[in-house]
């Protein structure tokens, strides 16, 4: 490891790719695996936390790391497939050590931990040498506008890391974690003791909680939703996609649903309650009933700035729904849909209903998933209107909500254990 950093600070490493050693990629750092020892005893670095194809972790053991630096981490190529499971002797850094509270023993400074460096020993082994610590602020209002100053202390003049702290907070854990794309915050979050998850879901505000209860397995989504109170669990499926939160409303006792949707905005609870009266497993249960919706009087410049929205997925930005008023759905009469490649052919000054795929059949909300997954196959498209017998746009069907319901239930955790 002559090329490896002496020093390596471990919350830089999460999300860094790993590389074989014909330089291709086979995981990403998910955290840092040790062994605590007795107070001011460096710890022992026993591996990494990687995850692997099908969002699967394992253990990579030191041994078979063969560089670490700021932008990649380099292996044998030899990974053990069997997943990860934490023993009680082992300790996750950016899981449970940060935000703990620990005092530097020679400035008598009180602070939280914000990361850790390992270093390689005399024996090659890496140990744990110094703590990155930032002071608690000094009361009073100017304590609200600013973070504390901080120190780089060495591990043994640290007291408080060998031992869980009741008070421990989840400020640098958060910030990791908001870093991280939702799905990858998602599996971080599967994985924390239930205390820290806790802790975690607490400290994220209502939109960025939805984007990861969206990733999460339905058990994890309804335990989470189940501990928060009912006025945040309310705004927090009004953040969600309105049929992902169809389903995980579906999956709570009746009586915690009808609170829920009596707490939530008018608006919102109609999309849902009207995803919720069709029958499981058709294109009504699964459709979004927010696609891209504009009048036959819009151009193509408008459609255009309606797809370039980034908090769509490209799936329910290839297509948009041209309708008569009003354009919610239920709509007025269905018109038509423009594909975004015709679109980006056309003068961005005519209208968007010159440019319509008026030939194209329409889903109706009873169709089964067979029968959706035959249109989009037939007519390769990676989304669908789903217009009712009146001729009323309702929803349209994206390929990635016909894959959800496809797979087998709870996937998303099957996905971590059985890839």
């Amino acid at each position: 490891m002559s090329t490896t950093p002496s020093r390596v600070f471990l919350a830089r490493l999460a999300g860094l790719p790993i590389f074989d050693p014909q330089g291709d990629q086979v995981g990403k750092v998910r955290d840092v695996v040790v062994t605590l020892r007795a107070e001011r005893s460096q710890p022992r670095v026993l591996g990494l936390v990687a995850e692997v194809f099908g969002r699967r972790r394992v253990f990579l053991p030191m041994t078979r790391v063969t560089n670490v630096d700021a932008g990649q981490v380099y292996t044998t190529g030899l990974l053990n497939m069997r997943r990860f499971e934490q023993r009680s002797t082992e300790t996750l850094v950016i899981g449970q050590m940060l935000d703990r509270q620990v005092t530097i023993s020679s400035t008598g400074v009180t602070g939280t931990v914000y990361d850790v460096a390992m270093e390689q020993a005399r024996n090659r082994d890496w140990v744990l040498s110094r703590v990155a610590v930032q002071e608690q602020a000094s009361k009073g209002r100017a304590a609200l506008r600013r973070r504390g100053p901080t120190h780089i202390a060495e591990w043994n003049d640290v007291v408080g890391l060998t031992r869980r702290s009741p008070t421990q907070g989840a400020t640098h854990l958060l910030h990791a974690i908001n870093e991280m794309r939702p799905a990858d915050a998602a599996h971080m979050i599967h994985d924390l003791p239930p205390e820290r998850r806790r802790q975690v879901v607490a400290g994220l505000d209502d939109e960025r909680l939805a984007e990861v209860l969206e990733e999460l397995p339905e058990d994890d989504q309804v335990e989470i939703l189940e501990h928060l109170d009912s006025e945040r669990a309310a705004d927090v499926l009004e953040e969600m996609s309105p049929e992902d939160a169809a389903d995980l409303i579906a999956d709570l006792p009746p009586e915690t649903a009808a609170t829920l949707l009596e707490l939530m905005e008018p608006e919102e609870a109609e999309d849902v309650r009207r995803l919720m009266s069709y029958a499981e497993n058709t294109a009504g249960a699964m459709m979004t009933p927010e696609p891209v919706i504009l009048g036959p009087d819009a151009t193509i410049a408008d459609a255009l700035a309606h797809v370039r929205n980034p908090e769509l997925t490209p799936a329910a930005a290839a297509l948009v729904y041209v309708c008569r008023p009003p354009l919610e759905t239920p709509t007025g009469k269905f018109l038509g849909v423009a594909h975004i490649q015709r679109l980006l052919r056309e003068p961005p000054s005519s209208l968007v209903a010159g440019a319509l795929d008026s030939e194209l059949e329409s889903l109706r909300p009873d169709n089964t998933l067979d029968e959706v997954a035959a249109h989009l196959a037939t007519y390769n498209l990676v989304a669908a209107p789903v217009v009712d017998e009146g001729g009323h746009l309702v929803g349209a069907v994206t390929v990635d909500d016909l894959l959800d319901h496809l797979l087998p239930e709870n996937w998303r955790d099957r996905a971590v254990r059985h890839a």
